[in-house]
């Protein structure tokens, strides 16, 4: 039977309505992280927290050291969970997530967290190419609007956009129930 762990990516407070970067929907996407953590964790299945700091004082959001870069309350780590601090938008990047997962035998991903565009992406892609099996939660994962040679694509386009090709062949794309129901 494949071992699965929950990947959180990045519910941090700089992504919410106070935060320096927030996300159209980043409350009800933490809001079905934490329906997802206490499921894994009544499972006695892994829990992977995954924070992003950039390395310079400058950065638009997650500065080294803030508060918009610790992980938001909802989603607080127990002491038994690891927190994997990247610097990349993709999390297996010079960190230690990959041997985290390979120590516990992990084989099977769930993933849920933001931005859907960026790290969400790189990090199912990047897990799918390393062999794993990767479920995205897709309404447990959160974007912002984007602009594009003076075009503004609404959030929930491109939350839509990044999940469906991500479902196309990287990951299967299921929501919070779907996932419970057929887990339970």
């Amino acid at each position: 039977m494949a071992k699965q762990a929950l990947i959180v990516v990045d519910i941090q407070n700089d992504y919410f309505p106070q935060g320096k970067w927030p996300l159209v929907g980043a409350d009800a996407a933490a809001d079905n992280a934490v329906r997802l953590i206490a499921a894994f964790r009544a499972a006695g299945d892994s829990v992977v927290h995954i924070r992003h700091e950039f390395t310079a004082e400058d950065a638009p959001f997650f500065t080294p050291g803030s508060e918009g870069a610790k992980l938001h309350p909802k989603v607080l780590n127990h002491a038994d969970e690891p927190v994997v601090l990247k610097h990349f938008v993709n999390s297996f990047r010079e960190t230690e997530l990959k041997s985290v997962l390979d120590d516990q035998g992990i084989t099977e991903l769930v993933v849920v967290g933001s931005m859907s565009h960026m790290c969400i992406d790189g990090i199912t892609r990047a897990a799918a190419d390393m062999g794993y099996g990767v479920t995205v939660i897709h309404d447990a994962c959160a974007s912002r609007d984007l602009e594009f040679n003076g075009l503004t694509v609404p959030a929930a386009h491109v939350h839509a956009a990044f999940m469906s090709a991500l479902g196309f062949a990287y990951a299967s794309v299921v929501s919070t129930e779907q996932f419970l129901h057929s887990n339970a």
